[in-house]
């Protein structure tokens, strides 16, 4: 059946030496675990873990970030082996090609499109906010129809053209700036967390577990799926309470996943790009849970500001010079999340475009910097227009279940790969398979049903536009179909 062709490994891995679409290898190790940390370190930290602790799970927070980091490695190891074997741009997208099928490809490629356009953009709007804040705080502030939260968002759209340059000009001049701002962005939490521990009380930690209680339930499209399909009734604090936690903050580890999109372009793809993501979601799981000790010892879970934790809960102790520290730590921080980002969605577009899923003119690459710049400045339009133009707190969730459907199937696609394909080389192989991609694929699917469900029938809207391009344009014109063989071609 022709939607589940797939594309062999050896003619993946082909296609990328080809001179027209060959990128420039020049990534270390250092430089992925680097990109890593700088795309999921970003607004969580500074203002996710005050929400979740304030709402659901007080001092136990740090239990969630445990929870959640678990589930995320489980994802992680699925990655890490797909990338050592199939060391290509495009990510979930390749990865699924190989395994499961083109019409799997396509609709996980069209999911991280909608994962990294919209994140890009999102945080985007979040650096305002920031940027915003640092700039009252030095005591300038700019006309509110041309900032944050007015008619038009004009410092995010100049951030992301900036940064859209940048890209263009390399990927290793990209990783240098994203060194410079993730060393800044580390020294900022590494502060907080320092200073922090002087402010704490043990009285705040008791007690670490509040005990369960009944929250208002949402309704109608705002309230989960699992919600509406079962009737449940949300609690919040307990056990239940550091599970629901990690639902919560499970979106701040939500990015070492780009880290493979530059398998391309790292020197060592098959032993460096299983190093980059499980050693930047290590050091991130770290930092968030030191985070979330100091901040909850600093202040009472139920004082702390959902919004703004970090920054309150130093003012709360007097001081005031620390929050517009954050603040400058936070513009630095959410930089490098925008710029890995764009990186991530302008390489799964590359890859979808040489196997012409997409048309293939958008995958030229520039004969002196060696990126795929007619991409890269068609995803810093895009991404300058909607942080720009769209409200804020419209786009958040559909970031969300972007990429835990991609989570999904790249967990299946392990399990389907090691049937199909026992014979090829494995630098990294993930445990207990196929226990452990499964339990990967039931945890990203638990979450997913924990999303609104206004939240699904966006996604489903975008599901059946993707269809729509995939059966008019893609299944037609797919390399795969198209350099076949001519019996080969018309059997299919």
């Amino acid at each position: 059946m022709s939607i589940l062709r797939t594309k062999s490994i050896e003619q993946s891995l082909a296609d990328a030496e080809e001179p027209e679409f060959k990128l420039k290898r020049s990534l270390s190790v250092l430089d992925l675990v680097v990109f890593g940390v700088g795309v999921v370190i970003g607004a969580g930290i500074f203002t996710l873990t005050g929400k979740a602790a304030h709402d659901v799970a007080g001092p136990a927070i740090v239990l969630s970030f445990v929870v959640a980091a678990i589930c995320c490695a489980l994802a992680a190891v699925c990655y890490a082996e797909f990338a050592s074997t199939v060391p290509v741009s495009g990510s979930a997208y390749t990865f699924s090609y190989a395994s499961l099928g083109e019409i799997f490809a396509w609709i996980i490629g069209w999911d991280l499109i909608l994962e990294m356009f919209l994140g890009a953009s999102v945080v985007a709007q979040g650096w305002s906010a920031y940027f915003d804040t640092f700039m009252q705080n030095i005591g300038w502030t700019a006309p509110r129809p041309v900032s944050y939260g007015g008619a038009v968002d004009v410092p995010a759209m100049v951030l992301v053209v900036v940064l859209g340059l940048l890209i263009t000009l390399g990927i290793k001049e990209s990783m240098r700036v994203n060194l410079v701002l993730v060393g800044i962005k580390l020294f900022i939490v590494l502060f907080v967390i320092v200073a922090g521990i002087g402010f704490i009380s043990p009285d705040n930690y008791s007690p670490f577990i509040p005990p369960a209680q009944a929250t208002d339930a949402t309704t109608g499209l705002t309230q989960p799926l699992i919600q509406a399909l079962l009737g449940l009734t949300p609690t919040a604090f307990g056990v239940g309470g550091i599970f629901a936690g990690a639902a919560l903050v499970f979106f701040a580890f939500i990015g070492f996943d780009v880290v493979a999109t530059t398998a391309e372009e790292a020197r060592e793809p098959q032993r460096d790009l299983p190093r980059g993501i499980i050693g930047s979601l290590l050091i991130c799981t770290v930092l968030y849970c030191a985070v979330s000790l100091v901040v909850t010892g600093m202040v009472p879970y139920d004082q702390l500001d959902p919004k703004a934790a970090l920054a309150s809960a130093f003012e709360a102790h007097g001081a005031d010079w620390m929050a517009t520290l954050i603040s400058a730590g936070a513009v630095a921080g959410l930089t490098t999340v925008v710029l890995t980002l764009m990186v991530g969605a302008s390489r799964v577009i590359f890859a979808m475009s040489r196997d012409h899923l997409l048309p293939g003119a958008f995958a030229k690459v520039h004969p002196t910097f060696r990126t795929p710049w007619v991409i890269t400045l068609g995803v810093t339009v895009v991404t300058a227009v909607v942080a720009g133009v769209t409200p804020v707190g419209v786009l958040e969730e559909m970031v969300n279940i972007g990429t835990l459907s991609a989570f999904v199937l790249v967990s299946l696609g392990v399990i389907v790969l090691r049937r199909t394909r026992p014979d090829v080389p494995r630098a990294f192989r993930a445990p207990w398979v196929p226990v452990l991609p499964i339990v990967s694929a039931l945890v990203c699917l638990y979450l997913m049903v924990n999303l609104s469900v206004e939240t699904w029938l966006r996604f489903l809207v975008w599901l059946v536009v993707g269809f729509a391009i995939y059966f008019l344009y893609s299944r037609t014109h797919a390399r795969v179909r198209t350099e076949a063989a001519p019996g080969e071609a018309a059997q299919r």
